[in-house]
């Protein structure tokens, strides 16, 4: 059985939402923006909605690897 199983929605949704601080955080210095306005456009964005997609499983990786994953998109637009 993988943790997966073992979560509860509560703590799945915890974890989502400790992910897109930390990866709001990041962008948010790397990106040299206040981070209540990388907030808003990181949520916004497909990639935070993804994140949001527990189907998806993004919640799973790294905030690093998600934070590149939105530079991408925002530098495609």
């Amino acid at each position: 059985m993988g943790i997966e199983k073992t979560l509860t929605e509560e703590q799945k949704k915890y974890a989502v939402d400790l992910m897109v601080t930390m990866v709001v955080e990041e962008l948010a210095e790397d990106l040299q923006e206040e981070p209540k306005e990388m907030l808003s456009k990181f949520i916004a964005s497909k990639t935070g909605e993804l994140l949001y997609d527990e189907e998806s499983k993004l919640w799973w990786s790294g905030p690093s690897d998600i934070a590149q994953m939105y530079k991408k998109e925002i530098v495609g637009r």
